[in-house]
């Protein structure tokens, strides 16, 4: 795939973690394929904007928790969220419980290529002493952009499941942000759960979550291919971890009178009790 010209930078160019980190996680979870090749440009240039920021932060004197929690909450309004019928149009007219399906197997399928190219960019590190101290920044990279994946699965799992979250664009964003923090879905009965969502709980609960997820991909930190193919496996599980837990609990939480997803009728024996 051509790369646009004004994306081009040199490889030894530091980005501007201002400018770039929320570009960066945009286009790198945006629908569609990325080639190999441009998705392991762009994780590189954003693991460069983070190092940079992280500098910056450590002179500030605040924790890698603290600034990993405000760096997402930065980017979270950048986070392409498609509407129903985007959903539908993307995956092939699916709808309803099939669409959810889809949804959660792309999502995996794009955690699984992160994590094994984040994983490998950590062996090669591994096995060149003098350079490792720069695979916390591609590990650090590899968790925005996992947890950016996974916040618009969720995101995209409320549509599907008619559990509409009101709010600006930014609002929303912040209240499924929280939500993954939590690893569970918004109750619509709630009005005030997108207004509680900057609270103190709720970013601690981020910066939490956010640190469990680097401590997971710090796991793949190891020799030749043991980092790829473990940095696939785990986001892989915990991806699909996540929406099974967030499509159980919207079931639950449909607005009263609205109705269930369509069911495929293969799966009807499976979701009965």
């Amino acid at each position: 795939m051509a790369v646009p010209e004004q994306d081009k930078q040199p490889d030894n160019e530091v980005a501007d973690p201002e400018r770039e980190v929320g570009e960066l996680v945009g286009k790198l979870t945006a629908p569609g394929e990325l080639e190999p090749a441009e998705r392991r440009r762009l994780l590189g240039r954003l693991a460069r904007a983070l190092s940079d920021g992280a500098k910056k932060a450590r002179a500030t004197g605040a924790g890698r928790g603290r600034w990993l929690a405000d760096v997402f909450l930065n980017i979270a309004p950048r986070i392409p969220i498609r509407d129903l019928h985007t959903l539908s149009e993307h995956h092939h007219g699916l709808t309803g419980e099939q669409l959810a399906d889809d949804l959660v197997r792309t999502a995996q399928k794009a955690t699984m290529t992160v994590g094994a190219i984040g994983g490998a960019l950590a062996a090669a590190e591994f096995a060149a002493p003098p350079l490792l101290l720069s695979a916390p920044a591609q590990l650090v990279a590899e968790t925005i952009v996992v947890a950016a994946i996974e916040v618009k699965l969720l995101a995209e799992l409320h549509e599907v499941y008619g559990v509409r979250v009101e709010g600006s664009g930014t609002q929303r964003a912040v209240a499924f942000t929280a939500a993954w923090a939590k690893q569970r879905g918004i109750d619509p009965l709630t009005p005030t759960s997108v207004s509680l969502a900057l609270g103190a709980a709720t970013k601690t609960a981020l910066r939490n979550r956010l640190l469990r997820t680097l401590g997971r991909h710090l796991t793949t930190l190891g020799p030749f291919l043991t980092g790829a193919i473990a940095g696939g496996a785990l986001n892989r599980l915990a991806t699909k971890k996540l929406g099974e837990a967030v499509r159980n609990d919207l079931r639950v939480k449909l607005p009263p009178g609205s109705g269930t997803p369509e069911v495929d009728p293969r799966r009807r024996d499976e979701l009965d009790p």
